[in-house]
């Protein structure tokens, strides 16, 4: 070699190269630790009984922790049936409504039960709904505006009728307890009508995840984005209430022997606020500006639960399941 400059940077590099390979390879040449992604069976989970929630990596389920804000107190800890019901005596209505998260009218729990006897298969839960159909009528003006908020054109109800009766509980508890945690919710066709009833990919769990402001009103700024016939006339402001758009009801989940229960029901609201776990593992990039988890992810879809105001003159509620 001509040039000493060259010669001496290629014996360094030779003489460097030699010593590392001749000693263990020191803490910052090793790569570092990925962050573990959450997947939508661990938030099933982490919402179960005690046991499955500690096969969540203790990471996702701290940081799942944070994003979770309860409608009804986490009551992990299965419960005897008679110690749980919403009739005791002495109970405040708070109280009574806890409870019927926790342990619903028998009717759900066998509902529940049946979901995952049947091994998660959605037409167990077909076969309880009154074959008759109802023609959806005009819901506080869609139809001038050419909007169809349900599915179908038709819906159904259950056969049993405290089964529906526990769908509109639901639907008002959710309207009553949300602005205690900073979602102010609208029963209305632009904000919360409608929830998917689902049954979890790995138990067979019911469950629905409700979706409120489903159509916030168009923004040159804050939301550019058309959303159809149904957005037209939306009063929903797009902000921070956005993030808090997905709330998830879980059933009891049945244990192994007939009589049993693993875990009680949960009722929460999964923040998906953009620094948080949710926004950056469980919803779609492509849907990040609405904030949206969709319910196939977390199990197979069986049917879809609205709470649609038919009144022409005064509210008048009803359920219609498509």
């Amino acid at each position: 070699m001509n040039n000493p400059s060259l010669a001496l940077r290629f014996t360094l590099f030779v003489s460097f190269s030699l010593t590392a390979s001749s000693f263990p390879q020191l803490p910052f040449f090793s790569k570092p630790a990925s962050t573990p992604k959450a997947k939508p069976s661990d938030l099933l989970s982490l919402l179960s009984s005690k046991s499955q929630s500690l096969t969540v990596d203790p990471l996702v389920a701290r940081d799942l922790n944070s994003c979770l804000k309860f409608l009804v107190p986490f009551s992990p800890e299965p419960r005897h049936r008679k110690l749980a019901s919403a009739t005791l005596i002495g109970s405040n209505r708070r109280e009574k409504d806890d409870r019927l998260i926790w342990w619903p009218p028998q009717p759900v729990l066998d509902l529940a039960r049946l979901a995952v006897d049947s091994g998660g298969d959605p037409s167990a839960i077909h076969r309880l709904l009154d074959p008759s159909v109802i023609l959806v009528p005009d819901v506080e003006g869609s139809n001038q505006d050419r909007c169809q908020l349900t599915r179908t054109p038709y819906g159904r109800v259950f056969i049993n009728e405290e089964l529906n009766m526990y769908m509109k509980f639901l639907f008002e508890l959710i309207a009553a307890r949300a602005p205690s945690i900073g979602l102010d919710v609208a029963l209305n066709r632009f904000d919360l009508f409608h929830g998917h009833m689902f049954l979890a990919l790995d138990s067979g769990r019911l469950g629905i995840l409700f979706h409120a402001r489903e159509y916030p009103a168009y923004d040159k700024r804050d939301f550019p984005y058309n959303l159809g016939y149904c957005q037209r006339g939306s009063n929903v402001t797009y902000g921070d209430s956005m993030n808090m758009r997905n709330i998830l009801w879980l059933a009891p989940l049945p244990g192994n022997s007939p009589k049993s229960w693993a875990a009680p029901g949960v009722l929460v609201v999964l923040d998906a606020r953009p620094d948080g776990i949710i926004y950056r593992d469980l919803i779609p990039d492509y849907v990040k500006f609405a904030r949206t988890i969709y319910e196939d992810d977390l199990g197979e879809v069986a049917v879809d639960v609205n709470y649609l105001n038919v009144g022409s003159e005064s509210p008048n509620y009803q359920i219609f399941i498509c």
